[in-house]
């Protein structure tokens, strides 16, 4: 990724209010083609919602949001975006009734997917998220592990241009960590990523450069690099959210895996 990379996603001044609860507030950032950036932020900082908005789930309440040069809310953005955008929200849409299979290839419908090019399609996502021993099993039996592995399978089927996953290794086993992870730095060589979480290890393993917000405002954004240039990430992390750490047994972000 250099500076002279195009943009593909750009959040411009957006806000999200809910009466008197501001959730987002005024938040401006970038992100350019061939990064993996990490979107950081304790719990409830307001990463989901962002990811919302960012998406054209939630409409801003202020602010716009442009996706590979494109407005997501227009109605006929939203048509052509559907082909080039792939998205793990943290709790997906998954048929609990339908397989892997079925799901996929309803998705695959809905996307307008040729017989031909699903078929291809659906082959490679079951081998680069490891499904294929679960393929035509129903997901309502399914671990939440291989829940998420479906879900992730759901976000690469057409083979998107711009990739935004909400906590994409929740649920994972370590080694299924390492492996997502893995696929996530081989995607971003060529894709956009942005990716939410508050696990410093996945900042580390991941990401080219860091968006952090805390209660719904930008606190940082820069490279990792710069994240822990003053101290280690952990002491920025929590610098930045305004909290010291606590001697407890409770997991820090860099040691929780989930």
């Amino acid at each position: 990724m250099t500076t002279s990379a195009p943009v593909t996603i750009r959040a411009n001044a957006i806000s999200k209010v809910y009466g008197d609860f501001v959730a987002v507030r005024d938040l401006s950032f970038e992100v350019r083609k061939g990064t993996v950036a990490a979107f950081l932020g304790p719990n409830g900082a307001g990463k989901s919602t962002t990811m919302k908005m960012l998406t054209g789930y939630l409409a801003p309440s202020s602010g716009s949001v442009e996706l590979l040069g494109k407005d997501p809310g227009d109605a006929e953005a939203r048509l052509e975006l559907a082909r080039r955008l792939g998205y793990l929200p943290e709790n997906g849409p998954l048929y609990l009734d339908m397989t892997p299979r079925e799901l996929l290839e309803f998705f695959g419908a809905i996307r307008k997917l040729d017989a031909a090019v699903l078929a291809k399609a659906l082959e490679r996502v079951v081998e680069q998220c490891a499904i294929g021993d679960v393929l035509d099993k129903p997901i309502g039996k399914l671990s939440k592990g291989y829940r998420q592995r479906v879900g992730m399978a759901q976000a690469l089927l057409s083979d998107p241009e711009v990739l935004i996953l909400d906590e994409p290794t929740s649920g994972l086993d370590p080694l299924q960590i390492r492996e997502v992870r893995g696929l996530i730095r081989e995607l971003g060589q060529e894709k956009t990523i942005l990716l939410s979480t508050h696990i410093l290890q996945e900042v580390e393993a991941v990401a080219d450069t860091v968006v952090m917000i805390h209660e719904g405002r930008l606190v940082f954004n820069g490279t990792v690099a710069e994240l822990g240039a003053e101290g280690s990430l952990e002491s920025r992390f929590y610098a930045l959210a305004g909290a010291a750490p606590a001697a407890s047994s409770t997991p820090t972000p860099t040691q929780a895996e989930t």
